[in-house]
């Protein structure tokens, strides 16, 4: 049986430059710079920073609320207070009073009273000519200065006590005088509010503290409760992260990650979430089932299809290079067996290539030995010298063994097809170089082997599924260019049956293929 033909995934360049290692094709370019980092940077956050956030915003608001209403109550119930003082201390006043009102000894009236420390008194209404004493806390009466004077009397009505602020004095506390038998005003009274200044301060400085306090342990509480409260959500997010991990593309698989029944209850919401997810996995492992057993199905189908054509194309060719030795043929007769035997010759090729894939991917077909990677490759090498002598054909290699375990045939089939490929869909004088090294050490050691030439490249939209069965550079069935599209899927196959990877990076003038494998250590 012969080797199975070279498949190409190699077209010829298409006009204009193609795209460069890194850079996206045409068709297949991202976003616009920026724009991706836009979306991490839009200030979106977690559900329990938007909890927190939420939960302090309120209690601060309350907390603001409050501390305002206390400060006026507060100020309230402190001016209220003073007034009385404020009264008390009008009534007080000695029985001289009217003599100094009417002489304007303010000072005189306030060493008469006895008057205590914070106290001021004005006789007069007018800036102009008004007078005007205070006590300090000392017990010393000074007399007041025009300015102080001035800023005493403005805004003072007979409507009731209200705020002033005095120059060097601070905060009073000042309401009108009113001689009862006129009815008028003759001067101002007034008390240093500083007590209930100090009061307040100190008032709003607990506020402040206990609101600071409180917000703390707010912040405390509240993580540790959101955090049990998320906890389960955590959960299930792990669960699923687990599950996306897994291989689910091929092969059984067999979904054994699940949320805790404890964590999908659906009573609660984020039950509901896990319930939800676990109802996903099921079905998620049932379809997955299902399909395997439909791969299955159809891998025995084209295996045993396979099988039985081997012996009808066998017949065919057979009876054609019989027929064909019959020297009585007309020219026509001769040039059909010829071409039926050519297309039994193809189809015998395309057979042999599905019942190879068929059994690949039963895991059968690879003998498992240890085998000198580059001997192998350099034999390869040397068989496609041959066929192109129009290519120049280069190796590089390591002069010590590598040895892989693995299957002779197999691989050097795999090398076959990607050196036929470069001298297929290359010009003559391409440049073909296979390199064959050692990379790692220990367990981690790997068999590296790269065929690399500069010839036109690989257009960007096959190399995406170029190691997809069917796929074809050339979608002509021409015998030179076109092929059945099994060649790289076939190798692809064999290199994973050897537990290693195969990819290609390609741009105009630079074409590698690469083939890593476990190697056996030095």
């Amino acid at each position: 049986m012969s080797a199975p033909a070279p498949d190409a995934a190699r077209p010829a360049p298409a006009s204009g430059p193609l795209p460069t290692d890194g850079e996206p094709a045409p068709d297949e370019a991202g976003p616009a710079t920026g724009t991706a980092p836009a979306v991490a940077m839009t200030g979106r956050t977690s559900l329990q920073a938007r909890l927190m956030a939420t939960v302090f915003a309120i209690v601060a608001a309350i907390l603001l609320v409050v501390s305002l209403v206390t400060s006026a109550l507060l100020t309230t119930v402190l001016n209220q207070t003073l007034d009385d003082r404020l009264e008390e201390t009008v009534k007080s006043l000695g029985p001289e009073f009217g003599l100094h009102a009417a002489t304007g000894d303010a000072v005189g009236q306030l060493q008469e009273s006895r008057a205590a420390p914070g106290t001021v008194l004005l006789f007069g209404t007018d800036p102009g000519t008004a007078t005007g004493a205070y006590v300090d806390h000392e017990y010393e009466v000074e007399p007041l200065s025009r300015r102080q004077i001035t800023q005493i009397l403005t805004g003072v009505t007979d409507s009731g006590p209200h705020t002033v602020n005095v120059t060097d004095l601070g905060t009073f506390r000042v309401q009108a005088l009113i001689e009862r038998s006129s009815g008028s005003a003759i001067g101002v009274m007034g008390l240093e509010n500083v007590t209930e200044s100090q009061t307040l301060a100190r008032m709003l400085w607990s506020i402040a503290l206990v609101t600071v306090g409180g917000m703390i342990g707010l912040g405390v509480a509240t993580t540790i409760v959101i955090r049990r409260g998320l906890r389960p959500l955590r959960d299930i997010t792990e669960t699923a992260a687990r599950v996306s991990r897994q291989k689910l593309d091929q092969g059984a698989v067999s979904i054994t990650e699940r949320v805790p029944p404890e964590q999908a209850d659906p009573s609660t919401e984020v039950g509901q979430v896990g319930a939800s997810l676990n109802t996903l996995l099921d079905h998620v492992e049932h379809s997955l089932a299902a399909r395997e057993r439909n791969e299955a199905t159809m891998r025995r189908f084209v295996a045993d299809a396979s099988h039985e054509l081997r012996t009808p194309l066998a017949s065919i060719r057979g009876y054609s290079e019989l027929s064909l030795r019959d020297r009585t043929l007309s020219d026509t007769t001769e040039q059909s067996l010829e071409r039926i035997q050519a297309q039994s010759i193809r189809m015998t090729g395309l057979v042999e290539d599905l019942l190879l894939l068929a059994r690949l991917d039963e895991g059968r077909e690879v003998q498992i030995d240890a085998v000198d990677l580059t001997q192998v490759a350099v034999d390869a090498l040397g068989d496609q010298q041959v066929a192109a002598p129009e290519h120049v054909w280069s190796v590089e290699a390591d002069e010590e063994p590598l040895i892989v375990a693995g299957d002779s045939g197999r691989l050097s089939q795999v090398f076959v097809n990607l050196l036929a490929n470069a001298r297929t869909h290359t010009p003559a004088g391409t440049e073909v170089t296979l390199r064959v090294r050692r990379e790692g050490s220990g367990s981690a050691t790997r068999a590296v082997v790269q065929v690399h030439d500069n010839g036109p490249g690989i257009s960007p939209e096959l190399q995406a599924e170029m190691f997809s069965r069917f796929a074809r550079g050339d979608v002509s069935r021409a015998r030179k260019t076109g092929g059945t599209g099994l060649g790289l899927a076939i190798a692809k196959a064999i290199v994973e049956a050897h537990h290693g990877t195969i990819e290609v990076r390609s741009e105009p003038g630079d074409t590698t293929f690469e083939i890593r494998l476990p190697a056996k250590p030095l």
